[in-house]
Formats: structure tokens, C-alpha cells, sequence
């Protein structure tokens, strides 16, 4: 079941919300520059086992509204907190890949954890996408520059190329042009601006230590966006947290290796 909820007076979120009976919900960020479709191959399991799956199209990408403006992770934390409120979630596993992960340990500090009873990390994006002086992992700067300009130039190429970094597995071309489809049902200017938060953000280094409540952390070691020590720094800063390395994934291990990734959300939700 799909249906809309309001964030801003102009701004409304497209959610996908399946077995909603259930008193197991979890709530699915997807990643850049996705949507909540990426997340097919667990809807497919996770409701059969009496889970509630939530997804959301952030603002800008998939279904939701593609405002101008609000692509920070402190105004796309709120919006989930509007999310859980006008849905009355209680007891929450939050779930989060890619900049989704960086949008969900935002949402943690910004809200103290309310609402939220464990938290999945897969690939997250933190605590830095980029390279910085006291971080030396992750992507350079001027590597997501780059994808800012192709943004802005020749989206379709740009997609098309990061599609090529972000599988460790070899894909079918239906496949990839699905997944394709995905990135470019998001506006031009949305995909643009939070790659520019990549660069911007430095503060879920902070984020990090605030988080208390059980985590699990799923990544690929062979990831080519969010390299694997991103993880480690993840399992470090976050003391109550699990790490899983995932040996025969990159960036997509939702897809790569999504038996695993089902596997142990059953183990860690319960």
C-alpha cells in the first residue's frame, strides 16, 4: 500500500507500506540516488515473517516531491521524524543504506533515538563519504565534485557510471537498467545537492558516539563508494554495535548477497 504523508506545507513523502497489521515495524532510507524500490529483495521476505516494511522516498528522489531546497541531513532527519510521528511507529528498527545510513544516524542524535528501539547500518555513509585531513578513507573530494558536475551536464552518463562502481557482482543488463531507472526518476537538482551535503557534513563524527541502542552494521568489503574501513569507523564509534563484513559484495550487498542481508535482520529484529 502506498500513500503520501506531508513534511512542509509543499512537500509531500511517497511511502510504501506493506503488512501494516504487523507490530514489527521497520522503516527502509534508501541510498543516493535511489528510492525505496531498492529494497525490493527484502519487501519480497521480510512481510511473509510478520514484519511491517516501511519505505520511503526521500524528498527529491522517487515518487516524493522535488522541492529546491531541503537536502540537508538535518532537514532529511526531520522528515522522517514526521514520517514515524504521522504514522504512530513505536519500537522501530531503523534501517538505512548509503546516505540513507547517514540520514539515519543523524536522526538518532537530532532525536535522541525516540521511537527507535535498533538500528541497521548497510554501507552507510559515515562518518565521512569523502577523504578529510583526519580521515583518510572514503572517496576524494574531487571525485564527488565530479559527480556533481556530470550532474548537472549529463545525468543519464553520471548514473550510468556510478552504476558501474556500485555492484561487486556481475548484473544482467534488465537489471542494470532497472537500476538505472531508479536514479533517474530523482530531479537533477535533488541528486546534486546531497551530493553537495557529502562534502559539507563533517558531524556525524559527533553522531556517532550519541548513538546507544543495539546496531548492526552490514558492508561489503569490496565497496567502491563507501569503502570498508567506513564501516570500521562505524563499529568504533558506536558502542553498542555489531560488524558484519560481507564477503562477496560492494556497495549493493541489498542485492548481491540478499539472503545474508535477510539473515541477519531475522537474527537481529527477533
Amino acid at each position: 500500500m502506498g500513500y503520501y504523508v506531508k513534511v512542509e506545507r509543499d512537500v509531500q513523502l511517497y511511502v510504501e507500506d506493506l503488512n501494516r497489521k504487523s507490530k514489527k515495524p521497520i522503516l527502509f532510507i534508501h541510498g543516493w540516488p535511489a528510492n525505496h524500490k531498492m529494497f525490493e529483495y527484502q519487501f519480497n521476505q521480510l512481510p511473509r515473517y510478520g514484519y511491517r516494511c516501511i519505505g520511503i522516498d526521500c524528498r527529491g528522489f522517487g515518487y516524493s516531491d522535488k522541492p529546491w531546497k531541503g537536502y540537508t541531513y538535518n532537514r532529511l532527519a526531520d522528515d522522517i521524524r514526521i514520517v514515524i510521528d504521522s504514522l504512530k511507529l513505536e519500537n522501530v528498527t531503523l534501517v538505512g543504506h548509503s546516505t540513507g545510513g547517514a540520514i539515519a544516524i543523524r536522526y538518532m542524535s537530532r532525536y535522541y533515538g525516540d521511537k527507535v528501539s535498533k538500528l541497521v547500518l548497510l554501507a552507510a555513509a559515515a562518518p565521512s563519504l569523502i577523504q578529510r585531513p583526519y580521515f583518510p578513507y572514503g572517496l576524494k573530494k574531487e571525485d564527488v565534485t565530479d559527480i556533481i558536475e556530470k550532474t548537472y551536464k549529463d545525468r543519464p552518463k553520471m548514473l550510468s557510471d556510478f552504476k558501474d562502481m556500485f555492484f561487486y557482482q556481475k548484473i544482467s543488463e534488465p537489471f542494470a537498467d532497472w537500476f538505472f531507472q531508479l536514479g533517474i526518476q530523482a530531479a537533477s537538482w535533488s541528486t546534486a545537492a546531497v551530493a553537495e551535503t557529502w562534502l559539507k557534513e563533517e558531524q556525524l563524527f559527533f553522531d556517532l558516539g550519541t548513538i546507544a541502542i543495539p546496531t548492526l552494521i552490514l558492508h561489503g568489503i569490496h565497496d567502491q563508494v563507501c569503502h570498508f574501513p567506513l564501516a570500521e569507523a562505524q563499529k568504533q564509534g558506536i558502542k553498542n554495535s555489531v560488524l558484519i563484513p560481507f564477503e562477496n559484495s560492494g556497495h549493493g550487498l541489498f542485492w548481491e548477497e540478499r539472503n545474508k542481508v535477510n539473515q541477519e535482520l531475522f537474527r537481529f529484529i527477533g
